[in-house]
């Protein structure tokens, strides 16, 4: 026998699989998108109203809940992107009174340029913005406790301070001031006459498709889902954790003064309690488009989704007849829902993952 038969044979060597490089299958593909649960929901409202209430699914009747869906979807996309990055903002909503009352006060009784009032209005909100932050940063309290402080601080100063110049709660006459035709016509309104679509619905659409791309596109948008995640490692591998959710901070105060100044602009005035509540609507809109309570998942998308559905909910009890009160049953409803919803379609993306 040969010294080549008595010598073992040996497989060819295998090439390692990375199993981070296996192929993902449809459905989990499906499940790992934050707007899955709200695309299906609002499909099923739609369905819902157009069924049960006239003229809902017209034109007509489209351009009364995408009225409600636009400002408060504007505000709910801020909002998501801050509650990926772990935190919450609580005077959200009363933010956007303080910003209208603002630019009133500074067009009606000191004499500003409309334009004037509304740059200096971004600015004040970018600084309450910036304080939540630092606030938060420097404190290392939860964030729902330092913007639950800045809520009651500015509903104070709306109604105390608005008082205090005007005699009133009310600060009105803004028609009458330079510059509100500009204004009006780029941030209040209308469009495709007769059904009179608000040019806020622009305004969400353009919000949305740029958070999209921020957080799908661009090095902040890892950044966001990082700290939102876990700070510490995103902290270690160089992201600066500080300046992200300050400057998230920032964003969602600004985003509440386009939407006061928007409101105030469409109304020709403005009273001091507007907004007071407002913030829960916001975050309930986030959470039913798939945000995470705990921080780092969600969407843009799923936000205005979100705010889509409780805009249809809304309109959809008027047009129905219904006693408007029974809208906060479905608000309820609607945020239990979409966190069962999230908490299952989270669990089977990651199951799938694994």
């Amino acid at each position: 026998m040969s010294s080549a038969a008595l010598q073992p044979t040996s497989e060819p060597p295998t090439t390692p699989v990375d199993e981070r490089l296996g192929r993902v299958g449809f459905l989990t593909k499906l499940l790992q998108r934050p707007e899955l649960g709200a695309m299906i929901g609002a499909g099923v409202v739609l369905l819902f109203f157009v069924v049960t209430a006239d003229k809902f699914g017209t034109l007509s009747g489209m351009a009364r809940w995408t009225d409600v869906a636009s400002t408060l979807g504007i505000m709910a996309v801020a909002v998501a992107l801050l509650m990926i990055g772990g935190e919450f903002d609580l005077s959200a909503g009363v933010m956007t009174g303080s910003a209208g009352l603002l630019m009133g006060i500074l067009s009606t009784e000191v004499g500003m340029n409309l334009w004037l009032a509304i740059l200096l209005t971004f600015v004040f909100a970018a600084g309450v913005g910036f304080i939540n932050g630092y606030m938060v940063i420097r404190t290392g309290l939860p964030s729902f406790i330092v913007t639950l402080a800045t809520f009651f601080i500015l509903r104070g100063v709306n109604l105390g301070g608005t008082k205090a110049i005007t005699d009133t709660v009310r600060v009105g006459g803004l028609r009458d001031v330079a510059g509100y035709d500009s204004a009006q016509r780029i941030l209040a309104s209308d469009f495709w006459a007769p059904h009179n679509f608000r040019i806020s619905v622009i305004w969400w659409i353009a919000v949305t498709a740029l958070a999209t791309w921020v957080l799908s596109r661009t090095r902040v948008g890892n950044w966001i889902f990082g700290v939102g995640g876990d700070k510490i490692a995103a902290r270690n591998v160089g992201v600066p954790v500080n300046r992200v959710k300050i400057g998230l901070f920032m964003m969602t105060s600004m985003a509440a003064g386009l939407v006061g100044i928007m409101i105030a602009l469409r109304l020709g005035s403005v009273q001091a309690g507007q907004g007071i509540g407002e913030e829960f609507n916001y975050i309930i809109a986030a959470v039913a488009g798939g945000c995470l309570l705990t921080g780092g998942f969600g969407s843009a998308v799923g936000a205005a989704m979100g705010a889509l559905i409780i805009g249809m909910t809304f309109i959809g009890i008027q047009f129905s007849g219904w006693n408007t009160d029974w809208r906060y049953l479905f608000l309820g409803v609607i945020l239990l829902a979409a966190v069962l919803v999230n908490t299952y379609v989270r669990r089977r993306a990651e199951g799938a993952r694994g």
